[in-house]
């Protein structure tokens, strides 16, 4: 069975199990999105490392305690 069979027949049994619209609704959920997460998370983090997010773990268990 070919990927357009397999894609053909699951569209087939999610329209005769939810409906068409509701079949459509389900597949509208996994939009890709726009942007660009790789260079927006390294505006969000800069230069964040393992390390100093490890430290700054530490600190904050110690300020607790």
């Amino acid at each position: 069975m070919t990927l357009a069979e397999i894609n053909r027949q699951a569209f087939s049994t999610l329209v005769e199990s939810l409906g068409y619209v509701n079949a459509v609704r389900f597949f509208k959920q996994f939009d890709i999105g726009t942007g660009d997460y790789t260079r927006d998370r390294q505006q969000w983090l800069g230069d964040v490392t393992l390390d100093s997010l490890w430290s700054e773990i530490q600190q904050r268990q110690q300020n607790e305690s």
